[in-house]
């Protein structure tokens, strides 16, 4: 059987603006619930993301680390939530997966740790010639 995080988030992180899907269970039924919603990039339509994430008692988050856009959210996530850096290449192959959205039941698996993240971002890519 799959094992599914019951409060999760997936954001699917862009320059100008970013969707974000929460799955929850719902108050009435306890059946998955999805939530979807947008925000901006900027510092204030992040900390709004944080609460609502916050206020929906989500635990997990999971995005891409695509380019560099991912950073900023990621940093004001880290210490609150769970966050899961995915591979995209990865979520693409995983079948029964449809859309993005569903990422955020992906097991632990696909993610890194947050140490490993960290060391992958502060490691130089390429010698410099002298």
């Amino acid at each position: 059987m799959e094992q599914l995080i019951q409060r999760c988030a997936d954001i699917d992180v862009g320059q100008a603006e970013s969707m974000v899907c929460v799955r929850v269970p719902d108050a009435v039924t306890g059946a998955p619930a999805e939530l979807i919603a947008s925000y901006g990039t900027t510092t204030p339509d992040l900390l709004q993301l944080v609460d609502w994430l916050r206020g929906l008692r989500v635990t997990d988050v999971a995005m891409e680390s695509t380019g560099v856009n991912w950073k900023p959210i990621y940093y004001l996530l880290e210490d609150d939530f769970t966050v899961l850096l995915v591979n995209a290449a990865h979520i693409k192959h995983v079948p029964g997966r449809q859309d993005g959205h569903d990422r955020c039941c992906l097991d632990r698996s696909a993610a890194r740790s947050r140490a490993a993240d960290r060391q992958l971002r502060t490691t130089p890519t390429r010698a410099r010639a002298t």
